[in-house]
């Protein structure tokens, strides 16, 4: 729908009302029917309103002009002035009767704004951009129709807008998708905008508002693309998890493609600060090492040869059944461990095993002990999920938290893995699952709640269990392991950047200096990756097979993280060799979801990992990621000239290499076969 004039209307609502006492008595009141609009205007939204009736007393008008700060300018009649004193000004009576209390004179324009109604033909008509919006206030509850008042950032508040036909809320949903409004601490009826607490909101407003960052010029760029990419940067500030998800390419390629599009040599912004732009977003990512605690030098290692790895066939349900005593007890979990980690589970497994490996069975209890924990756990879970079932509408309203919580849920439930049977199709009963169980989840944590990012991990571990109450107490164990990824401060992705970056260093010093020089040290393109444990980079099926393998924490710990490593490694050659920029990476890094080999990737990562553990010169930090406490220590320069050596391997290293592959031979018995018989040995250098 165009606009009067120009630009994009994306909310209109007739039966807004403007309610005045400027009748000729003035004990009634006079009401003015108008319309108002939400208007995409090239790179500027705007908030309009315009009567329906234009017989009024032109006496009456409001006007607005723009100063040379671009915010809304009212000026008032002087032989009118309200002989009230200003805190009038701030109740609900001032909301109603403004009009009367304070009236409006058109201001001189020289710059053709249409916002001053110059040609008088819109009486009280008067319109505002949301850059300057500073908050809207509500009316309480029960108080008649419904209305909100702008404020705008020079104070001025604008007169309140009563909605007689309702939809108020429509209005702030149609708002919240250029600005973030959250509500006052002083005030639960006044909703400001753009607040956040968080280190990054003052840098998205000044890299967005300063004109000397020279990322946008409005006037010279492509209109369409700019209003684009300052609206995802916004989406960005307001929620990185959901803007990693839609991908950091597409907003950069419109912010580099616009300003190539007037004059790259002089416009464009530099590499270097688009890549402090982008820091911002994730809170306390920008990183600097040698600041960081534990941080190691890594000089230039020869880790020595990388050897092949072979991958076996998924453990069969007859091998599982057979690592079982008669009362239900896993034998050995750690060979189990084993066999899951080098080939994976059959399908028909997952829903059993899956419980054992995210820790919702213990490995040693019986198969009666696990039917009690379940009726235990099923309990437990219907009393959680009555909590917020039982919630009235009216408790509802006064618990901003749980509506914002269930606002998220139901946005993403709509939208996660829709493609997949199991949750296609409306009204599908897998799609109300995963809304029950998330919203259940919240009752469970209500500190963390929901965030968005969760209902991928959900996803998959629903449509393997098929139960909602197993789903759910498989699902807790799950964010156990990934409660830090969706913290508000972000430690556990900083921590697993820095991490990702070290290893990187050490497999590749050369390519960790290419990065840089394109100001892609950081790994900011990873951050998909480890936020949902590549949930986004794999199809469904591999994604099954991916998670299996790491719930292992097999060979070492942070095993996800030499994928990580290995998915880099296999596009260093294109990257490097066709010379892509900060944008160009971001680009690649994105289009590869759905296009990586799991098994190829798989082999690669267990390689990085022998290769590392056989390494004599290991550097401590990295032995702290893979968790190896104490490896072996060499000290050349001891006091005897003689070389000591102390070996002892982490937990999950010596498992891996210690554990005997079963081989099935042609007549049903099984030998005992060593896999992979190599010794793995870490050592790190240590001053005498």
């Amino acid at each position: 729908m165009a606009a009067p004039g120009s630009g994009k209307v994306v909310y209109e609502q007739e039966g807004v009302f403007i309610h005045s006492s400027c009748a000729k008595n003035d004990d009634q009141d006079s009401i003015i029917s108008g319309v108002l609009r939400v208007i995409e205007k090239e790179a500027e939204v705007i908030v309009d309103w315009r009567p329906l009736d234009d017989t009024l007393d032109s006496s009456n008008i409001l006007c607005a002009g723009k100063d040379s700060s671009s915010v809304v300018e009212w000026t008032q009649t002087p032989k009118e002035k309200s002989p009230r004193g200003s805190d009038h000004q701030n109740n609900y009576e001032a909301e109603w009767d403004m009009v009367n209390t304070v009236s409006f004179k058109k201001k001189p324009r020289s710059n053709g704004d249409a916002t001053t109604h110059a040609n008088g033909e819109s009486k009280w008509s008067f319109q505002f951009s949301l850059t300057d919006l500073k908050s809207i206030k509500q009316n309480k509850e029960g108080m008649g129709w419904s209305y909100l008042v702008f404020c705008l950032k020079d104070d001025v508040i604008l007169p309140a807008l009563h909605f007689h036909h309702g939809d108020s809320k429509l209005l702030i949903v149609s708002l919240e998708k250029y600005v973030v409004l959250c509500e006052s601490p002083q005030d639960k009826r006044i909703l400001l905008v753009n607040c956040q607490n968080k280190s990054l909101s003052q840098s998205f407003e000044n890299l967005l508002d300063e004109p000397t960052y020279g990322l946008i010029q409005v006037e010279q760029l492509d209109r369409r693309k700019t209003f684009w990419a300052i609206h995802h940067w916004k989406k960005l500030k307001k929620d990185p998890y959901t803007a990693t998800m839609g991908g950091f390419s597409k907003v950069t390629n419109y912010i580099f493609d616009s300003l190539r599009g007037i004059d790259s040599s002089t416009q464009q912004r530099p590499p270097s600060e688009m890549a402090d732009f982008l820091s911002d977003a994730i809170p306390g990512l920008k990183i600097n090492q040698q600041e960081e605690p534990g941080f190691e030098v890594i000089t230039r290692i020869d880790l020595g040869k990388r050897p092949d790895v072979i991958r076996r066939e998924p453990v069969s349900a007859e091998e599982w059944t057979k690592n079982m005593d008669s009362e239900g007890r896993i034998l050995d979990a750690d060979f189990i461990k084993q066999m899951i980690f080098k080939g994976g589970l059959c399908h028909a497994l997952r829903k059993e095993v899956w419980k054992f490996l995210l820790g919702y069975f213990p490995w040693h209890s019986t198969r009666e002990e696990r039917t009690n924990l379940q009726k235990r756990k099923t309990d437990e879970y219907f009393r959680m999920k009555l909590q917020w079932k039982s919630v009235s509408d009216e408790q509802e309203k006064r618990n901003s938290r749980l509506r914002d919580y269930k606002s998220l849920i139901e946005k993403d439930v709509n939208r996660t893995d829709r493609t997949n049977k199991f949750y296609e199709g409306q009204d599908n009963p897998g799609l109300i699952l995963l809304h029950d169980i998330l919203m259940t989840y919240c009752m469970y944590d209500f500190d963390l709640g929901y965030v968005q990012g969760m209902s991928d991990l959900l996803s998959p571990v629903l449509y393997i269990m098929e139960n909602e109450v197993d789903a759910f107490w498989c699902f807790v164990s799950y964010m156990d392991q990934m409660h830090e990824n969706f913290e508000e401060q972000m430690q556990g992705m900083k921590t697993q950047l820095i991490q990702l970056s070290t290893l990187l260093r050490l497999l590749d010093s050369g390519f960790c200096s290419y990065l840089e020089s394109q100001d892609s040290g950081y790994l900011y393109f990873c951050f998909r990756w480890l936020l949902i444990r590549f949930k986004r980079e794999f199809s469904f099926q591999d994604i099954l097979r991916l998670w299996e393998v790491m719930w292992t924490e097999l060979p070492c710990q942070n095993f996800h993280l030499l994928i990580c490593c290995a998915i880099l490694e296999s596009e260093k050659q294109q990257i490097m060799d066709k010379h892509y920029g900060f944008n160009e990476i971001l680009k690649h890094i994105n289009e590869l979801s759905m296009k990586i080999d799991v098994e190829d990737i798989l082999c690669k990562a267990e390689a990085i990992s022998i290769q590392m553990m056989n390494c004599k010169e290991l550097p401590q930090a990295v032995c702290e990621i893979l968790g190896m406490e104490n490896s072996a220590v060499t000290t050349p320069d001891s006091d005897t000239g003689e070389d000591e050596s102390v070996t002892m391997m982490s937990r999950s290293a010596s498992t891996y290499q210690n554990i005997s592959m079963p081989v099935t031979a042609a007549n049903g018995t099984k030998d005992n076969a060593q896999h992979m018989a190599v010794t793995h040995i870490a050592h790190r250098l240590t001053p005498t």
